[in-house]
């Protein structure tokens, strides 16, 4: 399987984790899937695939976006689709060819709800999104960061995918803790795809890993001990730290201290107890703390 299938599995579960509580807006929900380079039509079909799965709360509250170039076959491959799969003609799908997509979303008549946004690094961000999945050449996630941050979307994600000599960024934004974490659980839950490996982007030595429950723990292991040069912290900040500025899960966090603790690289106070978030972590005297 290629990154592309990577990238599909992990917009289907976006769609999944995502669509059941936006669905239950006011003013509906939006998808938006935007590129300056053109759109994917087999992430587009398993786009409405998935949301095909939610039957009849789709009802008036839904409105599918694709803004791409050369976009014209799309339109009537979704409504074919729309079709076969039996979903509410009263379900808004807007295919066009191109143009800034603040503006396309308003005069659609979207975008008022939640917004999912899929976009590649040729699309200006010029509207305002719940979550945005976003995809850009491997080494660019301190800029694509920073345009998240920008759009509002505090709390974000980055990833490479590697294959090969392949490699691609996977970006995601969000002002949700909650929807922070189900994305993270998601990137960890992927059936291992052969051939392709993550790296973090923070990774300082950039080394590859398999997708897995149980990810190679090196990686957070040095990013933690840089961390903690700039003094201590808590299990809580380091778990913050991991979920925000790494490709790893809080949970992932509190594993990575412990085997620290237990290999003598960081000290801990109080000493004794269970390691609760309160708890403060230093590097040890021979790590450099």
């Amino acid at each position: 399987m290629s990154m592309r299938g990577v990238v599909r599995e992990l917009l289907v579960r976006c769609v999944d984790t995502w669509a059941p509580g936006s669905l239950h807006a006011p003013h509906g929900a939006t998808f938006l899937y935007a590129s300056g380079r053109g759109i994917d039509v087999g992430a587009a079909e398993a786009v409405v695939r998935a949301f095909a799965e939610f039957g009849d709360r789709l009802r008036g509250r839904l409105t599918l976006l694709f803004v791409a170039p050369g976009s014209e076959a799309l339109a009537s491959r979704v409504e074919g689709l729309r079709r076969e799969l039996r979903m509410p003609p009263e379900m808004g799908v807007h295919v066009v060819g191109n143009g800034n997509v603040g503006a396309v979303l308003k005069a659609a008549g979207a975008g008022s709800g939640p917004v999912l946004a899929v976009i590649d690094e040729t699309v200006e961000m010029s509207f305002t999104a719940a979550v945005v999945l976003l995809t850009a050449p491997a080494g660019d996630w301190p800029a694509q960061r920073e345009r998240l941050r920008r759009a509002g979307l505090e709390l974000t994600a980055g990833v490479e995918l590697v294959d090969g000599e392949d490699e691609l960024l996977v970006g995601f934004g969000t002002r949700s803790g909650k929807s922070l974490e189900a994305f993270k659980a998601e990137l960890w839950a992927l059936d291992e795809y052969a051939g392709v490996r993550y790296r973090d982007p923070s990774d300082p030595e950039g080394h590859l890993m398999d997708i897995s429950l149980e990810p190679n723990p090196g990686a957070l292991r040095r990013e933690i001990l840089q961390r903690l040069r700039g003094g201590a912290m808590t299990v809580t900040e380091l778990k913050r730290f991991a979920l925000t500025e790494t490709v790893y899960r809080a949970v992932d966090a509190q594993k990575v201290v412990t085997a620290l603790l237990h290999a003598g690289a960081v000290t801990r106070s109080p000493e004794g107890g269970r390691l609760g978030g309160d708890v403060v972590i230093r590097r040890a005297a021979a790590n450099g703390g």
